[in-house]
């Protein structure tokens, strides 16, 4: 695999705080990856340093084979890692001709990236005039003006509604299908499960998990049920070598699954010891579950 950015052994103190502990993962091309974790642990600093606006106080990183300077790398690098900050009274298509100045970009790209983000019929409109959602939107189309080969976000969706959560993830997955790499940061669990292919977990600086976010949520899962003969089920539920665990409340059974079983296996097993359910569900335990289990280890 093309690696995009690798990070070994990165630190970052402020004074008696440190941001970032002993950090290493790898960015390679071609997914969509989360740095998940809690307001500070860490996700805005790390990517502060890969993107020299922040010094490391130990540790390294490399863009791409290594063999490029910083300044040189972060020119194939789309980035958004504050508020969408354009002039007011211009129109999107006269700020992003500023950006292309800068960026030393061909006009004829501007339609393109604006069609991308869904504002192409408001190109012609001011910014000021513009919704939060439509501002970030923007931001994400200035940043991909200079085609990145990674482009990195920092918590992309916050403050916006549901509709604007949902356009700003759509058109995250649409950018990943054309084959840019993607790295955002969020302290959403909802997000990186539906947007990223893989995940780092981050807690006050610390990496408690990276690989893939399937990998991560690949429990067997658990049924959820209701039956009128309860201690007979849930003793037999606790014999059960299939089962890891069983979570008792007043009007519902959890068993969680150390091993595959379909429900209707389990269902016909349970008839023929005479235990009759009145409710069956089976779920697959939620990144929000992992991730607090994961965390509550800690």
């Amino acid at each position: 695999m093309n690696s995009i950015l690798t990070i070994n052994n990165l630190t970052k103190k402020f004074g008696y705080l440190t941001a970032v502990k002993d950090l290493s993962f790898t960015i390679n091309k071609g997914n969509v990856y989360g740095i998940l974790g809690p307001n500070g642990s860490g996700k805005s600093t790390t990517l502060g340093i890969v993107l020299n606006v922040v010094n490391k106080t130990s540790g390294s990183f490399k863009w791409f084979d290594g063999n490029v300077s910083t300044h040189d790398a972060l020119k194939k690098v789309g980035a958004i890692i504050e508020r969408p900050n354009f002039y007011p009274y211009m129109t999107a298509t006269q700020n992003l001709k500023l950006v292309c100045k800068i960026k030393g970009v061909d006009y004829a790209k501007i339609d393109e990236k604006l069609e991308i983000v869904g504002l192409l019929d408001r190109k012609d409109s001011t910014f000021k005039t513009y919704s939060l959602g439509m501002k970030q939107r923007l931001a994400i189309a200035s940043a991909l003006l200079n085609d990145p080969e990674i482009l990195i976000l920092d918590e992309p969706t916050n403050g916006l509604d549901p509709q604007g959560i949902h356009q700003i993830r759509e058109i995250i997955k649409q950018i990943a299908t054309k084959g840019t790499t993607i790295l955002l940061a969020s302290h959403l669990l909802d997000e990186v499960e539906k947007v990223c292919s893989h995940v780092i977990v981050l807690r006050k600086g610390v990496k408690l998990y990276s690989g893939r976010v399937d990998e991560m949520i690949s429990s067997h899962g658990f049924f959820e049920l209701k039956s009128n003969q309860n201690e007979k089920l849930i003793e037999l539920l606790h014999n059960h070598p299939s089962f890891d665990k069983v979570v008792v409340t007043p009007d519902l059974i959890t068993a969680f699954l150390k091993e595959p079983m379909k429900s209707e296996d389990f269902n016909s097993f349970l008839f023929d010891k005479n235990i009759i359910l009145t409710h069956l569900v089976q779920r697959k335990e939620s990144l929000e579950e992992q991730f607090l289990q994961l965390t509550d280890n800690q």
